[in-house]
């Protein structure tokens, strides 16, 4: 399939690079969201503070994890809801707690693997940095977001005349082979004191950071007629973008759902956390959703066995050098459209329920859809839906935007996408019939 991009499909393609520039860590990507549904109308509110009873636009965040919905005016306990999951944060170096190191005339930083990232793909770039700092402060530790999107550090691969003996594959120890250098020096340097003038803090008051690395070369378009995106952490910022841009389109005064948007953090360490997809994050909101309309314990049960999910992330497009890597009956164009999951040892949640509601959805979009299914001789990937599922206990689907080199430091989709990504969970969020 070739498919000559529009100019929707190019304005669309053109703000999730802004997206992505916007948001190099979960952080900044709940930052920027936070931005597009405040500008919208969205009210932040506190999640250990009373709840407006009154319809409208709301969000909460907690780290690097955001839920955002819409009460119209006439709503009642009794709606049920339709909700899009993403996660925030994609794999990466971040930077170990006592990273300071010198060696050879070097200065160098410790990090650790997150996500399981494709580690070759980190090798010669030039990194940034971005994240969290908790500081002191007069109440206690307070935290404060930064960015520092330059070229500060690299990691080096050997060079092949030093090998031993002398090749052209690639063998890397995570431990030994990837401490970036960040400076020339005998002694170490101070990345405490380096972080705290980011933060406008003495190093005496940088208690403690989540601090990540990111490529700082800006995504782009590329291809002979432009019809690509490269870009950084399209795994999952390509989902976060589509949903933010589907909240801000549905309309859920014609619809009988509350639209839900939600955002986790950590999906690539397991989701294990405050702000997990395995959490009590969503669940919590949801509940106070309904009572804040009136509603009770048994109101927001029976919301619950109404609601559907569609857990989005990105799927694996055909690769055109490893063909063989993919069900020869399931290839998934680039350009293809959206990207229907199914597996049935339930790495994925989708069951024919599930599947249905967001085939209905694609058709009302008027966006096609593909199915992936991995080689029954392969381990299937994994995402939010399942947890999701679990904790919810609501009908769950799950889906992908078609990408080449999940998991590089850059990855690969198509121009077209990204618009029919988000007119798809745009219907989803209000079908238009059930």
């Amino acid at each position: 399939m070739v498919t000559t991009p529009s100019l929707t499909s190019v304005s669309d393609a053109q703000d999730l690079l802004a997206f992505i520039g916007a948001a190099p860590s979960p952080y900044l990507a709940v930052g920027e969201s936070r931005r597009r549904l405040a500008d919208a109308g969205f009210t932040a509110l506190d999640l250990a503070e009373p709840w407006p009873d009154a319809p409208g636009r709301y969000l909460v965040a907690r780290g690097g994890a955001l839920v955002a919905w819409e009460v119209p005016d006439d709503a009642g306990p009794e709606r049920r809801f339709r909700i899009v999951g993403a996660h925030t944060d994609s794999p990466n170096l971040r930077i170990k707690p006592n990273p300071d190191q010198a060696r050879a005339g070097w200065q160098l930083l410790g990090v650790e693997s997150y996500g399981g990232p494709l580690l070759a793909s980190w090798l010669d770039r030039d990194l940034g940095l971005s994240g969290r700092v908790a500081v002191r402060g007069p109440n206690g530790p307070e935290a404060r977001l930064f960015l520092a999107d330059e070229p500060l550090l690299r990691v080096s691969e050997l060079a092949i005349h030093l090998s031993e003996p002398p090749k052209t594959t690639l063998t890397l120890n995570v431990q030994q082979h990837l401490a970036p250098v960040w400076g020339l020096g005998e002694l170490p340097g101070d990345f405490r004191a380096w972080l705290g003038e980011q933060v406008d803090a003495g190093a005496e008051d940088v208690l403690a950071w989540d601090a990540m690395t990111h490529v700082v070369e800006p995504s782009r378009r590329i291809g002979r007629n432009a019809e690509l995106v490269a870009a950084s952490r399209l795994d999952n910022q390509l989902t976060c973008y589509a949903a933010v841009a589907a909240l801000l389109a549905a309309t859920p005064a014609d619809s009988p759902h509350t639209p839900v948007l939600v955002l986790f953090d950590h999906e690539e360490a397991g989701s294990q956390s405050d702000r997990g997809a395995l959490s009590t994050l969503l669940p919590s909101v949801l509940e106070r959703v309904v009572s804040s309309n009136g509603g009770s314990r048994e109101d927001y049960w029976r919301a619950l066995a109404r609601t559907v999910v569609a857990s989005g992330d990105t799927a694996h497009a055909t690769h055109p050098n490893y063909p063989d890597r993919h069900e020869p009956q399931h290839l998934i164009a680039i350009d293809g459209g959206p990207v229907l999951k199914v597996n049935t040892s339930l790495r994925y949640a989708t069951d024919s329920l599930g599947a249905a509601a967001f085939t209905l959805a694609c058709e009302q979009a008027g966006v096609p859809m593909q199915r992936y299914v991995v080689r029954s001789d392969l381990p299937s990937g994994s995402t939010i839906g399942p947890m999701t599922a679990a904790q919810t206990g609501a009908t769950t689907v799950d889906f992908g935007a078609p990408i080449l080199s999940m998991h590089s430091s850059r990855e690969l989709c198509a121009v077209v996408e990204p618009a029919r990504y988000a007119a798809a969970l745009a219907a989803f969020l209000a079908p238009g019939a059930e």
